[in-house]
């Protein structure tokens, strides 16, 4: 393909200098992870927002976690349609394949993603502008939820904030539609857990199932 082109410099440089830095004890880990293969005990749907990291968060090393980003770190519903579904897939392949023990869904502050669909929303002209725009199509997931968030009267800090949390809420439940995990935890090989990062202080917040909020770690 000849339209891709040489790494920029400073990522070469940014690389070299990563080398550099490794200790002989990561050097080896990083040998045996070759060697042995990936066993992450946990798989994190997190949102491809450039400020969120998962390993920042948890301070992870290579082979913990098993990271898929998207926009707004949605979860779709289970849709067998024959279609590419990329979130699913890699959704299957940890539950089956990799046998993770913990699904996590991370939302986090200011999410562009969010702030996207209650636009869209609240504007039908934004989507109806370029219906082949893909953002606009991924957020239809999420945008169900939006009216009921609306509905609070939140000033515009709270109610971005409200649908982030409702955002991970709705794909833990998209996730329960998916037979392998419903018989994965059914077979108490598989929890699933919600969590929302703020991204101002470090602060993280866990869904509680049972009183249906979200509190401080």
């Amino acid at each position: 393909m000849k339209e891709a082109r040489p790494l920029p410099k400073f990522l070469v440089d940014r690389h070299h200098g990563w080398r550099k830095e490794l200790e002989p004890a990561t050097r080896m880990r990083l040998s045996q992870l070759a060697a042995d293969g990936q066993s992450p005990a946990a798989m994190i749907v997190a949102c491809c927002d450039s400020r969120v990291m998962a390993s920042d968060v948890f301070g992870a090393e290579a082979g913990e976690f098993f990271v898929h980003r998207n926009i707004a770190n949605l979860v779709p519903p289970y849709q067998p349609d024959g279609e590419p579904h990329g979130t699913s897939a890699t959704i299957e392949f940890a539950v089956n394949v990799l046998g993770v023990r913990h699904l996590i869904v991370m939302g986090h502050y200011g999410c562009g993603g969010v702030a996207g669909c209650i636009k869209q929303h609240q504007d039908p002209s934004v989507k109806e502008q370029d219906k082949t725009a893909f953002v606009s199509q991924w957020l239809e997931v999420l945008e169900p939820r939006v009216p009921g968030v609306l509905k609070k009267g939140l000033d515009e800090t709270h109610t971005q904030r409200a649908l982030e949390h409702d955002g991970v809420v709705l794909s833990l439940e998209n996730l329960a539609t998916f037979p392998f995990v419903k018989e994965a935890m059914a077979a108490g090989k598989l929890e699933l857990h919600g969590i929302w990062y703020d991204i101002q202080g470090g602060v993280l917040e866990y869904y509680d199932a049972e009183e249906g909020e979200f509190r401080t770690v």
